[in-house]
């Protein structure tokens, strides 16, 4: 059953490897140039990868995020009393050691303690919840944001994600042969050989549209929908018939009340590992049938690289600019079609955006997985 009114985006900011603000995160993803270059922030000395998508000079993840979190609702226009009335919903890293500064040195704040922080120092509301659920926490945060902004629980909800690319993280995914050995992501493509991390610090203002109009704050996009789902199919590994994903995006549908036809883009979560993203073409395949093959898809991770917990919040705002700006990003580091992942990949240049929904996908270990559909302002 669809919601009455699509939940509204009226505010987006993010860092990432591209620049800082959302005009450089839509003009990097669009010029289609991976920004993966050597890692200064730590010492890679003795792995087998040694690049990511870094942006120079951050601050610590705790203030990187404070700064988004403020010029987000700058950017959504909301005033003091207006951000006192908004929820936070924090999206990071967890573990008694959460958070350190990129350059290691002590750790912040746990979580928790991390959001009750960003809420006071930003003038938020007292009402919070973290998200560390890998690869899915910010969309599922976006998901959890909209259903309590849609059935009236609250009025405006800021979504805040951040991850900066530290070597923890990086030494378990180099150590787990996780990272693109030719340092090139290449999603969907043949010779693909895998990920590589990028730094995505990101915050969206979601907001009924009652309490948007009330203000008359424009609107950037919609929530028109959201699924989530798990395939409990392996702890590492996705289900390669994509049912869990599938799920997911069936269910965003449903709840937007929209056919699949209505779908004329997708923001894949496809990281360039062999098995994820051909377990994600059998999902869209399984959704959209034969049609499937005639949606455009990119995986703009291509370009700024995954930002683990901050991954779904990053794309969200990519697929909320591009269909603003009418322009479908470029899936980069394509070598050639693989038979496991017959899609339609933008390549080579950026294609015109003809359409009024995209769905963003993302997927983590453990089985879990969502999609959120996005409509166009």
């Amino acid at each position: 059953m669809a919601e009455r009114e699509p939940v509204r985006i009226t505010g987006v900011h993010a860092l990432s490897a591209l620049g800082r603000g959302a005009d450089a995160l839509l003009a990097g993803v669009l010029a289609g140039a991976p920004a993966f270059t050597p890692v200064r922030r730590f010492d890679t000395t003795g792995r087998r990868v040694t690049v990511a998508a870094t942006l120079p000079e951050v601050g610590t993840l705790a203030d990187e995020l404070a700064d988004a979190v403020d010029r987000v609702c700058r950017a959504a226009g909301l005033d003091r009393t207006q951000r006192a009335g908004a929820a936070l919903f924090l999206a990071a890293h967890g573990g008694p050691h959460s958070l350190p500064p990129p350059g290691g040195g002590d750790a912040g704040p746990p979580v928790p303690a991390l959001a009750g922080h960003l809420a006071r120092r930003c003038g938020l509301g007292e009402r919070a919840r973290v998200y560390t659920t890998a690869c899915v926490s910010a969309s599922t945060a976006v998901a959890d944001a909209a259903t309590l902004i849609g059935r009236g629980d609250l009025d405006r909800v800021v979504v805040a994600a951040g991850y900066l690319v530290e070597p923890d993280q990086y030494a378990l995914f180099d150590a787990g042969r996780a990272l693109a050995a030719d340092g090139v992501v290449r999603p969907f493509s043949a010779g693909r050989q895998g990920l590589l991390l990028g730094d995505g610090v990101v915050a969206v203002v979601l907001e009924s549209a009652r309490a948007a109009a009330g203000r008359g704050a424009p609107t950037l996009g919609t929530v028109a929908g959201w699924g989530r789902a798990g395939d409990a199919y392996h702890p590492c590994q996705p289900d390669p018939r994509g049912h869990g994903l599938a799920r997911a995006v069936e269910a965003a549908l449903r709840r937007a009340g929209l056919p699949g036809t209505a779908v004329g883009y997708v923001n894949a979560n496809a990281t360039g590992t062999p098995y994820s993203d051909a377990s994600e073409a059998a999902a869209l395949g399984r959704v959209f049938g034969a049609a499937a093959g005639r949606i455009p898809v990119s995986s703009t991770k291509a370009v700024h690289g995954h930002a683990l917990e901050a991954s779904g919040l990053l794309e969200l705002v990519v697929t909320v600019l591009a269909l603003g700006h009418g322009k479908l990003p470029v899936n980069a580091g394509w070598l050639g079609p693989d038979e496991s992942c017959p899609l339609d990949v933008v390549t080579d240049a950026p294609r015109p955006a003809a359409t009024a929904h995209a769905l963003t996908l993302n997927a983590a270990f453990g089985g879990a997985n969502t999609a959120l559909l996005v409509g166009a302002p």
